[in-house]
């Protein structure tokens, strides 16, 4: 069983829109539709963006920032003008109060009020019927989420993030131990008690790492200063300095909520409540294919931590892989799916993980996890691309070596590199990860490559690159600088180098590079996934039945386009009852296509099936083809589907097909009759034998002269006597004349053997049957599909705008109507068969038993197709590739090899175990547990940061600081 997929043509560069709404981590669509009664209240709010300047209400906080500010119900979103420095994404059911300010003369100011208690104060710098726009357009917002109730969802929902207890002045810290996890007096082995806050697995069997080495304790201090200035969880504003201190590295405890935050998967949580759970009840008791595959992942996930060595862990695991693929089954479950999950529920809880790992695979990292792997093959592209770009030695060394660069990448990039560095490790750069976007992967990669760049120009094969990256992250916890008599510099570690050239050398690649690259290169992903996903399915025949794989190639190409063309339903598996096997294992979804795609498919292979007319109109030359419907392509649908599904697989096509164009002249004759017999007993009805001469006249209705018309009619006369000769006679009592016995019209009339001597009793359709027939159906390569254009600038996008396959239509209409005007226009069906080219008829036989000798024209081959022999405009043929496209540079497989490679086992690293409270290290000796050690480590990745203000606009926007609301 195969499954056929064609997403990949369907895709379409992100809009304008689109791009803001991944930039600001907002939900594509809001998941709680507007009742009836609210729509007709609220209608829909447009989305608006306005130039502004971001002031903090606490005076001396921050600085105020230049930027714009967006309307996007239900959220409020902000960035400075170099979308790096300050951003937020507020829900709108989070703001309390909008006052305007009384300001300046000319200066319009709007005070926000939020959840937390927070004081924003936004300038709104257009001109002001902008600013009058924009604020009615907040006004019907903010009125909307009112009547949806939103508002009052907030108190609930916030109780459930940690920092709501870590920033208050009861807590929360009493019961938990220095690393974050809890602290119970339960017995050993008995689970901790029930908290209100939501939490991992970690806080049970502890969290990975030494918390005194990780300096947990100062972390907790300077994030429950900045979350009490700065707002937390839905309502936090990412200044500078946020950045930085996640740079650093998170919390243990605060860790999970940073992560749903900072990725925007807590605005799907709070949108979505109780989702999560029936998703639990829908799939008890159900069975898929992507929960077998799961059920061998389980205990190969961090099987290193204790929580995935006990029920709790593994049960977890279980739950919200299964709910993921329940919810999303055209990804299902892909490996390295259960890494993640695994490395995400030691910090959140159930839900928080199923929410995340839904925006990991969405939009974090689209494609990544879906069945053909193309986003991580598309990654794996650019990273090489990258590579030779800003380290030309090591790209070719590997190429002189033929060492796969892939080989230790794609592991590193498919599980963040969680699978490949100690998990204290890979957290920071998830935590960077999150909150930077997608091309922390790439530097962190890149970084890695050049610290070991004189170890890797000595390399020469892949075993070494392996092994010596084994090696490096083994010692990422070791000083960089070992010999340095200065212990600060000798407290630096290798990991903390890693972040520093991550960030710093290679700051260059931002999320705009990694765009373009992708734009660049994925047409070749694309080209090259589709090779491979045509060998796959032609490798999982069951039988190639007399074709050759190169035929079999053909057949499939004519069906992928045909699928391009008229998409199929998607692939899904049958009922759980229906695919039990002896080995008690489920069958995996097939792509099966219907009947408006098989027309297409015949269309392409068949001539009968398409009409082809060349158009003259005095402008252009063309062809136009489009796909003929009749009864007789919906009867060889039905007469190919032996097993009664109502679709066909490539399978069924490939047995089709084999069942008439490897056939002679009987076999023909019989396979045609068997194709018009409906109830299978071998006989024709009188019903039958009309429809059968509807096929005929449908096949040739296109042919030049009367042969083929003379032809059908003889048959008819034929078939009808013949037919009646062979009934039981009756002699009428009062004449005494012999007449054939009459029958229904649905009663048995013709048998195979007088269907077979009423065809040969003509020329034209004994020659129609002899070679004809199976030459119609030609296996020909099939032209390179188009793929959807990348974008290439403002030129580029015009052209593709205006060139598209909707203005060639109707140019083409336009072109017609001027060539019927000047009396130019002339249409011109191209024959099916094209045997006679002159408007003369051969001679039909007049006697069954002795046909005359005749001369047949040799038959048409496989590859080749019947050239027909008339004027030079029937004679124009389409044009296609000589042969099967080249084999594409880039090839999957060695990917899929070390995906296999990777994730079968996880080396364990000794710095994951949790530490003890009274451990110690000399880096704890040196510096001690102080709040300095962690700022001299944020100092470090200390950035400029441009406000985009002038002076006196920072004047005016301290004084706004000050200003009264206007009454």
């Amino acid at each position: 069983m195969s499954t056929i997929s064609t997403q990949l043509r369907n895709f379409k560069e992100p809009t304008k829109d689109q791009l803001t709404h991944v930039f600001f981590s907002i939900p594509e669509v809001p998941p709680v539709p507007l009742k009836d009664t609210e729509k007709q209240v609220s209608g829909d709010i447009e989305k608006m963006e306005i130039n502004a300047i971001l002031s903090f209400g606490a005076q001396e906080v921050e600085d105020s920032y230049a930027g714009k500010l967006h309307l996007l119900p239900p959220y409020l979103a902000f960035s400075s003008l170099d979308r790096k420095s300050v951003r937020f994404t507020l829900p709108l059911s989070t703001v309390r109060r909008v006052e305007r300010l009384n300001a300046r003369a000319g200066v319009y100011a709007l005070s926000l009020s939020t959840w937390h208690g927070m004081k924003i104060i936004v300038q709104l710098t257009s001109l002001r019927p902008t600013a009058d726009l924009f604020c009615s357009l907040l006004r019907e917002a903010l009125k909307a989420e009112l009547q949806r109730g939103h508002m009052k969802a907030v108190k609930g929902f916030v109780k459930t993030c940690y920092s709501e207890g870590l920033v208050s002045l009861s807590g929360v810290s009493d019961n938990e131990r220095e690393d974050g996890s809890l602290i119970t007096e339960t017995k050993e082995g008995c689970p901790p008690p029930e908290t209100e806050f939501h939490g991992g697995l970690g806080l049970q069997f502890k969290f990975p790492g030494d918390p005194k080495k990780l300096r947990e304790a100062s972390k907790i201090k300077l994030w429950t200063t900045y979350l009490k200035n700065h707002g937390r969880n839905l309502t936090l504003l990412r200044y500078p300095q946020c950045t930085r201190l996640v740079q650093v590295g998170l919390p243990n405890r605060l860790r999970g909520e940073m992560w749903e935050t900072l990725s925007g998967s807590i605005y799907l949580r709070y949108s979505n409540p109780g989702v999560y759970e029936q998703l639990l009840l829908d799939i008890q008791g159900t069975n898929s294919t992507s929960f077998e595959d799961i059920e061998k992942d389980l205990h190969r996930s961090l099987p290193e931590y204790a929580g995935y060595q006990a029920d709790e862990g593994i049960s977890a695991l279980r739950r919200v892989l299964q709910a993921y693929s329940h919810r999303n089954p055209e990804v299902g479950y892909c490996q390295a799916m259960n890494i993640l999950a695994a490395a995400i529920l030691i910090y959140m809880s159930e839900e928080q993980a199923f929410w995340l790992l839904e925006v990991l695979c969405d939009r974090l990292l689209p494609g990544y996890y879906s069945p053909t792997m193309h986003g991580t093959l598309l990654d794996q592209r650019v990273f090489e691309s990258l590579v030779t770009r800003c380290l030309p030695m090591i790209s070719d060394h590997f190429q002189a070596v033929d060492v796969q660069l892939s080989v230790a990448s794609l592991p590193w990039f498919l599980s963040l590199y969680i699978n490949s560095m100690p998990m204290v490790f890979a957290f920071r750069i998830a935590d960077c990860f999150f909150c930077m976007g997608p091309k922390v992967l790439f530097q962190v990669g890149l970084a890695i490559l050049k610290i070991n760049g004189e170890k890797l120009l000595q390399i020469q094969d892949d075993g070494g690159f392996l092994s010596l990256m084994r090696e490096y992250f083994a010692s990422l916890g070791d000083s960089a600088h070992p010999e340095s008599a200065d212990p600060r510099t000798r407290a630096i570690t290798r990991f903390q180098e890693l972040l520093l050239i991550s960030f710093r050398e290679f700051a260059v690649i931002s999320d705009e590079t990694i765009l373009s690259e992708r734009r660049k290169h994925r047409n070749e992903i694309v080209n090259s996934i589709e090779s491979f996903s045509k060998r796959s399915a032609i490798r999982n025949l069951k039988t190639l039945e007399r074709f050759t794989k190169e035929q079999a190639g053909f057949i499939y190409d004519a069906l992928y386009k045909a699928m391009c063309e008229v998409p199929p339903p998607p692939a899904v598996a049958p009922p759980p009852s229906l695919l039990a096997t002896n080995d008690g294992h489920q069958e995996r979804a097939e792509t099966r296509i219907g009947i408006p795609t098989f027309q297409a498919f015949l269309g392409e292979i068949l001539t009968w099936a398409r009409n082809e007319k060349i158009v003259i109109n005095g402008f252009q030359q063309r062809i136009d083809r489009e796909v003929a419907e009749h009864e007789l392509i919906d009867r060889l649908f039905y007469f190919w589907d032996t097993s009664c599904k109502g679709s066909l697989s490539f399978q069924d096509l490939v047995s089709g097909l084999d069942g008439v164009m490897l056939n002679d002249l009987m076999e023909n004759i019989e396979w045609f009759f068997n194709l018009h017999d409906k109830n299978k007993d071998g006989y024709l009805t009188k019903d039958e034998v009309l429809t059968l001469s509807e096929s005929f006249l449908f096949i040739f209705r296109h042919e030049i002269g009367d042969a083929y018309l003379g032809a059908v009619s003889k048959f008819m006369t034929n078939a009808f006597e013949y037919g009646d000769s062979l009934l039981p006679q009756h002699t009428d009592s009062k004449t005494g004349a012999t007449e054939p016995q009459a029958i229904g019209h649905n009663q048995p009339y013709l048998n195979l053997a007088t269907f077979r001597m009423v065809v040969l009793a003509d020329e034209v359709l004994e020659s129609f049957f002899e070679t004809d027939l199976s030459a119609s159906f030609r296996l020909e390569p099939v032209p390179d599909l188009e793929l959807p254009p990348a974008s290439s600038g403002f030129l580029g996008d015009l052209w593709s705008n205006i060139a598209t396959q909707d203005n060639r239509k109707m140019f083409n209409r336009l072109s017609d109507e001027l060539g019927k005007t000047i009396g130019k226009h002339q249409v011109i069906y191209r024959p099916t068969i094209g045997r006679f080219t002159k408007l003369e008829e051969p001679t039909a036989r007049e006697s069954l038993i002795s046909p005359p000798t005749k001369v047949t024209s040799p038959g048409g081959s496989l590859n080749t197709a019947v050239v027909s022999s008339s004027s030079s405009t029937l004679d124009t043929s389409s044009v296609h590739d000589n042969g099967p496209s080249s084999a594409s540079v880039f090839s999957p497989m060695p990917h899929f090899k070390a995906v296999n490679a990777a994730f079968m086992e996880r080396t364990p690293f000794a710095i994951d175990d949790a530490g003890d409270d009274d451990d110690d290290s000399e880096l704890d000796m040196v510096h001690g547990e102080d709040d300095d050690q962690v700022m001299d480590e944020v100092d470090a990745f200390l950035e400029a940061h441009d406000s985009g203000l002038t002076e006196a606009d920072k004047e005016v926007a301290k004084d706004l600081l000050n200003a009264e609301p206007v009454k």
